[in-house]
């Protein structure tokens, strides 16, 4: 007799399977894969670094919410929580600024889940703490398939917001406004720069380097210069940048620079104009391209 449809059973795979090492290859994967758990907490995620030095210890994975550039900081392990890493999330959070930690392991245990309750009940917006459990699925021998759970967030997570994004809209200013089309027109003609915002700059990670080049948007010109990351100190940068800086500057035909920013460009044009749209964006992905290749080259030879 015909039942109909075959069904596969779905078991849990250990982690180890999955990932053999937490640091090499854990968390390489997730700042990889940050859009999963964006769509699963609900805001949009964009890549700063990851083991970034606070002190004695490294944060496994800070990331920026596009929406409003807080910074979050995300902790990831391959065993269960632990004393460790709560500790060390706490320090984070005041070394980093952060105002959302999302902590991801295979397992919690109740004390730990407590923590992040009592955290989320106990501190103002716009602080959000995560426990996000991490499962590894397989159906027969299909491919492996990561599965991300929600185990505690923030109280009315949701509402907040939808009450953060009617905020945002109906606070946008005439500049503000035209800054989130203009991003909305650049992000949808090149996907691969991320959500857009109202933001006057975004950035993209420069090869081989402690340094981002920005994208901005002013009234008369759109223009991209290079800086630290986030929480980097310009002093810093230029020791490391020294040996290659002429060799950048010639090559991007831009100038040096030093004091606020390096080689920095930018192009002369009516930003409110949006025929003019279609070439600011091509001129903003080009240089940032042409940026990314030259310090892959350059800072990494």
């Amino acid at each position: 007799m015909d039942h109909g449809a075959t069904f596969g059973t779905l078991v849990d795979v250990s982690i180890r399977e999955a990932w053999s090492h937490e640091a090499h290859r854990f968390t390489p994967w997730l700042a990889s894969n940050l859009d999963r758990l964006s769509a699963l907490i609900g805001i949009p995620l964009e890549l700063i670094g990851t083991e970034t030095r606070v002190g004695s210890f490294s944060a496994d994975i800070l990331a920026k919410n596009s929406a409003d550039d807080s910074i979050v900081l995300i902790e990831n392990q391959l065993e269960a929580s632990d004393h460790t890493h709560l500790g060390q999330i706490m320090t984070y959070l005041a070394g980093l600024s952060t105002h959302t930690m999302i902590w991801v392991a295979p397992n919690f245990r109740d004390e730990h889940l407590s923590a992040i309750r009592w955290l989320n009940e106990h501190t103002i917006d716009p602080f959000a703490f995560f426990a996000i459990r991490v499962r590894v699925l397989r159906i027969d021998n299909s491919p492996l398939a990561p599965l991300f759970e929600i185990i505690e967030r923030p109280n009315n997570w949701d509402r907040q917001l939808a009450q953060q994004k009617r905020t945002a809209e109906g606070n946008l200013s005439e500049l503000g406004q035209n800054r989130r089309q203009f991003w909305t027109h650049f992000c949808g003609k090149y996907p691969s720069y991320g959500t857009p915002d109202a933001a006057s700059s975004r950035w993209s990670i420069l090869p081989g380097t402690d340094a981002v080049v920005v994208q901005y948007l002013a009234r008369d010109s759109v223009g991209v210069f290079v800086r630290p990351r986030r929480g980097g100190a310009m002093e810093d940068l230029a020791i490391e940048l020294a040996p290659y800086l002429a060799a950048l500057a010639t090559s991007l035909a831009a100038p040096a620079g030093g004091q606020t920013s390096f080689l920095s460009q930018n192009l002369k044009i009516d930003t409110s104009n949006r025929e003019n749209w279609d070439q600011m964006a091509d001129w903003l992905d080009e240089r940032v391209r042409a940026y990314q290749e030259t310090f892959a080259s350059v800072c990494t030879s």
